[in-house]
Order: C-alpha cells, then sequence, then structure tokens
C-alpha cells in the first residue's frame, strides 16, 4: 500500500509542481509574460494531442494543425456570426474537428510511416484549402476578426486562468487515456504493429480511435486559441503550423506524457526572446531542431532520465527492451 501511494507521489509530483508554478507567475511577471504563457498552454495542448500520434501510435502527422484550425474556426463562426457564448462552442469545436479527423483518419490509418505522413499533409492541405477559398463563409485570406470572449474574461490574466483550467483537465483526460489499457496498446501497435495484428487486435479500429482522439484536443486548443488571439486565420492549417507540435514533441521528448509540455514552454520562450532581436527566427529555429535531433534524441526529459534516473517508468522500460 505504502508502495503504491509512493508511485503515485512519484508520477504526480512534477505536473503538481508545474500547475502550481503556472498558478503563481501570473503575479510575478509583467502582462507581456503572461501572453507568452497563454501561448504555452494552448500550443502545449496542441503539442499534447499530437504526440498521442507520434509518440504513442509511432505515426508522424504533418496535418495535425487541420484539426486545431477546425476547432478555432468552428468557436469563431459561432461566436462571430450567431453570437453563441464561448463555453457552449468548446465541445462543439472537440466534436467537430473529431469528426473532421473521423473522415480523414479512415483513410490516413491504412497506410504506415512515410505514406501516412504524406497523406495526413494532403489532407491537411485541403482543409486549408478550402478554409481559405470559402470567403462567405470563412472570409478566405482575410480570416474571422472579433472573436472576444466575454467581459470577465477580456482581459488577460482572467483568460490565462481560464486557459490554465482548460488545458488541464485536457491534459489530465489525455493522461488517463494514455495510461489506460487503451493506451498501453497503443503503444505495442507502435512497437511492433505486425505482432499485434496476429494476436487479434484490430490495429486500424485502434489507430483511427487514437486519432480521433488526438483530433479532438487539437480542435480543443484550437477553441480556446481564437478567443485569445482575437481572430483566427487559414494559416492555422497548414502543414507550416503542424510543423511547431513535431518541434515540441521533440524537443521535449517524445517518449514521455510531457516532453510536448516542456518543449512548447521551451520553443515559445525562445520565439518569444529571439524574434524581440532579429526576423530570423526560423534560422534559429532550424538549429536548434538540428542539435536536438544529432545530440539529444529522447529530446530534453531524455536527457534529464539519463543524467539523474528520476524519470524510471514502464513506458521507459518498454523503450528499452522492445524498442521504439
Amino acid at each position: 500500500m505504502a508502495e503504491h501511494k509512493n508511485n503515485i507521489l512519484k508520477k504526480i509530483w512534477m505536473p503538481a509542481a508545474l500547475f502550481v508554478l503556472a498558478l503563481i507567475l501570473p503575479f510575478i511577471v509583467t502582462e507581456f509574460w503572461v501572453h507568452v504563457l497563454n501561448e504555452i498552454l494552448i500550443l502545449g495542448l496542441f503539442a499534447l494531442s499530437f504526440n498521442m500520434i507520434f509518440g504513442y501510435m509511432g505515426q508522424l502527422s504533418f496535418g495535425h494543425a487541420a484539426y486545431y484550425g477546425v476547432g478555432a474556426y468552428t468557436t469563431g463562426l459561432l461566436m462571430v456570426k450567431a453570437n453563441w457564448p464561448l463555453f457552449v462552442t468548446l465541445p462543439i469545436s472537440m466534436v467537430t474537428a473529431g469528426i473532421c479527423a473521423l473522415i480523414l483518419g479512415y483513410f490516413c490509418v491504412r497506410l504506415r510511416g512515410i505514406y501516412f505522413a504524406i497523406l495526413t499533409m494532403a489532407f491537411g492541405q485541403l482543409v486549408f484549402y478550402i478554409i481559405f477559398q470559402w470567403y462567405s463563409f470563412t472570409g478566405g485570406d482575410n480570416g474571422l476578426q472579433g472573436i472576444n470572449p466575454p467581459a470577465w474574461l477580456f482581459k488577460t490574466n482572467p483568460y490565462y486562468f481560464f486557459t490554465l483550467v482548460v488545458v488541464t483537465i485536457g491534459a489530465i483526460i489525455l493522461w488517463f487515456i494514455s495510461e489506460s489499457p487503451f493506451g498501453y496498446t497503443m503503444r505495442t501497435i507502435r512497437d511492433n504493429t505486425e505482432r499485434t495484428e496476429f494476436i487479434g487486435i484490430n490495429v486500424q479500429r485502434y489507430m483511427l480511435i487514437n486519432f480521433v482522439i488526438a483530433g479532438m484536443f487539437a480542435g480543443l486548443a484550437g477553441a480556446i486559441w481564437g478567443p485569445f488571439n482575437r481572430s483566427v486565420a487559414p494559416d492555422l492549417c497548414s502543414w507550416q503550423h503542424s510543423g511547431g507540435p513535431v518541434f515540441m514533441a521533440i524537443l521535449g521528448g517524445p517518449h514521455y506524457f510531457l516532453g510536448p509540455m516542456l518543449g512548447s514552454v521551451i520553443y515559445t520562450l525562445l520565439n518569444a526572446f529571439v524574434t524581440g532581436y532579429t526576423e530570423y527566427w526560423p534560422l534559429v529555429s532550424g538549429i536548434v531542431i538540428i542539435i536536438v535531433v544529432l545530440l539529444l534524441p529522447g529530446g530534453v526529459l531524455g536527457v534529464y532520465k539519463e543524467k539523474f534516473g528520476h524519470l524510471k517508468s514502464k513506458e521507459s522500460t518498454t523503450l528499452e527492451h522492445g524498442g521504439s
């Protein structure tokens, strides 16, 4: 019993400490940095949802921004054109993004590896061009403006705490999914798809369910981005935007649940700092990703585990003995 409690404490101490830190920071830093913290949380949830496909399913999606954009546009359209309240639009945005992921994922999960990546990117670009060309409904390349949150969320700090609550709930749900039998089935598919099929598991069905879950939470992240930014644009669905969660997951450590969130912290802070001095952010981000891929293949959390050995988990054991 005591050992069980210790195991639980080992798993939750870091997320709990990060949550307390996130509660305190807005009272310490300036409004600009609260704005940056808000971006970290939203992009962190986006990256966590992407990692359900990349880190747990073992497939690289280059079209994940499509579901982020669908969630953002659903919220934006409902709030601007139908004057629906923000809280009602959030679950609808998740459902809309999930339906989009179900339709596109039905075709994507039939492929593996580079073919999966290319098909997800192609479908992502299809969503981008539909939104880009549909001027009468989406505003085309002008996007949608005036997506204002309720008056009590209008200032930076209240919206930050609202984002913190939504992202925390979303992250907890994703964590329970990743630690459930379903999550461990996804790890098995990642480690050896053929053997998983051989023991009678319907791999395509599991992959499709996981694809839809990831799409729904990407849609939730997009849904809170629109009111935060007061506008949405087609670029949210582009393949370039899909590169963001890939970068964050690799940077933080795709084989750890909190890896993408840590990647979001580093990526967003680095972006905010570098763009204050130079316009060559893509060059800097490219250099960083080269360094991480060549020198830190397990991401920052992988290095932390290797140096300090504090992150022992069933997942890492699977990786060491089963390969990824």
